[in-house]
């Protein structure tokens, strides 16, 4: 890793907000970084060494900073949330059990001893995609809050099950050291509270403003780089560990000053090159060698639709059942951690990101319908927030 280096992946970064810039399309910012990354590495050019410790190390950074920031747009303290939990609780379930089964169907009919993993994919929602879309197209109602409701449960569930099912040999290990972020995650959330409530918080906000220190923009990262640091000590995904501290955080309510800094560093750097690494890791050539790998990516996304979009018999619109489907951001912690830990076969990383921008593309048109349904715009500055989170 140098200067070069460095330099040539944030602009390849710029793709992502170049092909995202039709709000009408709305495509996630990712896309464009992925595909950027995929041309110059593995896949294509061969230029970006994904193997190259330093930028491994950064892409670690950014991958905790994506779910960190996933977990602070869970809406821990929307009181119309919880009044829906009910409702979005029994659909997450159901949902869970149709993907259990449809999960280890998959693996069989593939030769793939990935059921459990597959069923997570199947089962995941994505909050940081879906949420935003909600607020840019200006959806409101129950059937709204039975969906954020929903995917909330299911997102928090799925990034806890992950670490346990993507290395079932060592499945005891990671149940213990899950327990011990989340664990550590609502030390730091009793921590916090006391903070705000005692107004020292805002004492130390007003001096931070004042004299521009960015004192609680350090002390998050420094918590949340702690929190990872206790992560891999215990054998943990880095992945929990930053939606552990987000949700944390969201419970208590974000600073906007700090959501703005986060931004900065996250959006203008650490998150589009944790992205192009990504891309640069994924080697598509593999799909020339095992062309079923394809059907496979094409079946996953297809059948996380399908299981979603069977809560219409619960009474869900239909439209709100394929929103709920979106799911990257744990197809993207799939693919990280099982590439590190080489549990998975040839090609099968590229299957599973396949299958992840199936239900993206589908998410993009219900997005568009519901908001035509609704009668709201394109939405609202906050869309380019919207196409970026997972």
């Amino acid at each position: 890793m140098n200067f070069e280096t460095l330099a040539l992946i944030m602009v390849l970064g710029l793709a992502g907000p170049l092909l995202a810039w039709r709000r009408a399309w709305r495509l996630p910012v990712v896309l464009g970084e992925l595909a950027a990354g995929i041309v110059f590495g593995a896949t294509g050019f061969g230029i970006l060494d994904t193997d190259d410790p330093t930028f491994t190390f950064l892409a670690d950074i950014g991958f905790a900073v994506v779910m960190f920031v996933a977990g602070t747009h869970v809406p821990m303290r929307d009181h119309g949330l919880r009044s829906a939990l009910g409702v979005g609780a029994a659909r997450a379930a159901g949902v869970g059990v149709l993907a259990a089964v449809a999960g280890h169907a998959v693996a069989a009919a593939f030769g793939i001893g990935h059921g459990a993993l597959y069923a997570v994919l199947i089962a995941s929602s994505s909050a940081a995609l879906v949420l935003p879309v909600l607020d840019a197209q200006r959806l409101t109602g129950k059937p709204v809050l039975e969906l954020t409701a929903q995917v909330a449960i299911a997102d928090a569930a799925c990034v806890v099950a992950l670490p346990l099912v993507i290395d079932p040999g060592n499945a005891g290990r990671a149940a213990v050291g899950a327990v011990t972020v989340c664990g550590a995650a609502l030390v730091l959330f009793a921590v916090l509270r006391y903070l705000e409530d005692s107004g020292t918080r805002r004492r130390l906000h007003k001096v931070s403003q004042d004299r521009q220190y960015a004192l609680e923009l350090r002390v998050s990262l420094a918590l949340l780089f702690a929190l990872c640091a206790l992560a891999t000590r215990t054998h943990v995904s880095i992945m929990l560990a930053g939606f552990a501290f987000g949700l944390a955080v969201s419970a208590i309510g974000e600073p906007r000053r700090v959501a703005r800094q986060l931004f900065a560093i996250g959006d203008g750097f650490l998150t589009p090159l944790f992205f192009v690494w990504l891309g640069a890791r994924l080697n598509l050539r593999e799909f020339g060698e095992h062309p079923e790998l394809i059907t496979l990516g094409l079946v996953l996304g297809a059948t996380a639709l399908l299981t979603h979009m069977v809560m219409r018999l619960s009474g869900q619109p239909l439209v709100f059942g394929t929103l709920a489907a979106a799911q990257i951001g744990v197809p993207v912690a799939a693919v990280t951690v099982g590439s590190q830990l080489g549990v998975l076969a040839p090609g099968e990383a590229s299957a599973m990101m396949l299958g992840a921008l199936v239900t993206v593309g589908a998410t993009a048109l219900a997005a568009a319908r519901a908001g035509r349904k609704s009668g709201g715009g394109t939405g609202t500055d906050r869309t380019i927030g919207a196409n970026r989170k997972l």
